[in-house]
């Protein structure tokens, strides 16, 4: 088959299994606007942002690590083996150091004590699968790995439904029943937190058999050279997290009192409108990071990542376009509370923004195979600290925009910064004419459908449909090839 034909066949099932689970996030979201005000999810947004950082902590670069000495090593089950263990240590010493100082980081945090075990528990229990899902993409099972991700799908988005629509009205007209018994008044939030417990405990007794078959040899020397990998990796994933999700724990805290909860509600859920972009690269990075490593020792592998990265642009191109047009029909799908809606215009910066990550991802190629990991961890730290630096200095004076565009400045920044380090030392041969003409277009019709004319289908959807036929006259025969079976 041919590579790139097998890479976007992959990606598409890696996609699958990606979006669903954060699909979760939108198909829920009507859920959670109607019956929590915007206080209430933005409570509830924020709680989700520190498991968000937790979970990258815990995780310490472990996964790319393990695509990178998963392939280069002939012992595959050593360094199975050396990373479960290395994993199972630290999940148990966070578990137990966490429980031990729950009321301290309830106290720091400003969280219900309640809500902090929920959110211990969730995070090692992500922790301990990290490795089986990654063995499962090193190993190439897709369908696998999409099955187990979408099981998870099911169950947490079952038991949403269930503990928050049904088991009130059950409870109410069986009041001396078992439901009765399960069912607290004002207990939405820490519903939402145990169908997120059930379901990555579920997971990880579906991946639980590869800690059974494994030798458990720890290997000193192996995991050292690991750690030396995945050290800088981890500082990538604090900064890139800071990028993602801290600003709205800033928000939380630097906006006035009276209004912090509720501006935080209203940001996350037009937030979560701009996501579509992120689930789109987030798929991509799914299939493209094994091709990567498994292609590095290939005859100039550097072509086939020039090519990527243009497909890249040119579908994301479209995915910015389309979800600016459509956005207000959108809105009304997601985010049917109209007091939500007053954070719209930070939509076309976040798809930007998150168009700016993915062209990220794709350029740092370079530093992942040739095991220069320092350079994404330098490079996420300027964007951490230009996320915090607009934060901390705009928030007081234009609110939630000001974590709109530093998140925007961070990965724009993020980018341009990787091409330049890598240019040099790893070069690959993009087709920039072709980027930047896709991403000029995609950007200039968004904006004159945003903002220029408010959002209007009657110009929006002709400017679409102009640039899906640009695409189509110039690149129809290249995707043919890929797509399309002969």
């Amino acid at each position: 088959m041919n590579p790139l034909k097998k890479l976007f066949k992959q990606t598409a099932i890696y996609g699958l299994a990606t979006v669903l689970p954060r699909m979760i996030s939108f198909i829920l979201l009507p859920l959670y606007t109607g019956i929590l005000a915007t206080a209430g999810y933005g409570r509830l947004v924020v709680i989700f942002s520190y498991i968000a950082i937790f979970n990258v902590f815990l995780a310490y670069g472990m996964e790319t690590t393990f695509f990178r000495f998963f392939n280069k090593s002939d012992d595959k089950e050593n360094v199975v083996s050396t990373s479960l263990i290395s994993i199972i240590i630290t999940t148990c010493i966070f578990l137990v150091v966490a429980l031990l100082l729950q009321n301290q980081i309830a106290a720091v945090t400003g969280i219900d004590l309640q809500y902090i075990r929920y959110a211990i528990f969730i995070v090692a229990l992500d922790a301990l699968v990290i490795i089986p899902f990654a063995w499962l993409r090193a190993n190439e099972k897709p369908i696998k790995y999409a099955i187990i991700k979408i099981a998870n799908v099911i169950i947490n988005f079952g038991l949403n439904i269930f503990f928050l629509l049904y088991l009130p009205g059950i409870a109410e007209s069986n009041p001396e029943g078992i439901w009765s018994f399960l069912y607290q008044p004002d207990y939405e939030i820490a519903y939402v937190f145990i169908s997120n417990f059930i379901a990555s405990a579920i997971t990880l007794a579906i991946l639980f058999p590869l800690y059974l078959d494994s030798t458990y040899h720890f290997d000193t020397t192996l995991w050292k050279r690991m750690m030396g990998y995945a050290w800088p990796i981890l500082v990538a994933g604090i900064a890139f997290t800071i990028n993602e999700v801290f600003d709205k724990i800033l928000l939380e805290k630097l906006l006035p009192e009276d209004v912090a909860e509720s501006e935080t509600g209203m940001y996350a859920a037009c937030y979560k409108l701009g996501m579509f972009m992120t689930l789109f690269a987030t798929a991509f990075r799914m299939g493209i990071e094994p091709f990567f490593f498994s292609h590095a020792g290939t005859k100039n592998p550097q072509k086939a990542y020039a090519q990527i990265t243009n497909y890249f642009v040119i579908f994301g191109s479209v995915i910015l376009l389309a979800v600016v047009v459509f956005s207000d029909i959108l809105k009304v799908l997601f985010v049917r509370d109209e007091s939500y809606w007053e954070a719209m215009n930070i939509v076309p910066i976040i798809l930007l923004a998150g168009f700016f990550l993915g062209i990220y991802h794709n350029l740092s190629v370079w530093y992942k195979v040739t095991d220069k990991t320092r350079f994404g961890a330098f490079i996420s730290i300027i964007g951490a600290i230009i996320t915090i630096i607009i934060n901390a200095v705009f928030i007081s004076k234009i609110g939630y925009m000001a974590s709109a565009v530093a998140t925007l400045m961070a990965y724009g920044t993020m980018m341009v910064l990787s091409y330049y380090f890598g240019k040099s030392r790893y070069p690959i041969p993009y087709n920039f004419r072709k980027i930047l003409f896709y991403l000029g277009i995609s950007i200039l019709f968004a904006t004159i459908s945003f903002y220029g004319f408010d959002r209007s289908l009657y110009v929006g959807v002709p400017l679409l449909l102009i640039f899906l036929t640009l695409i189509y006259k110039l690149e129809s025969d290249k995707l043919k090839q890929i797509f399309i079976k002969k």
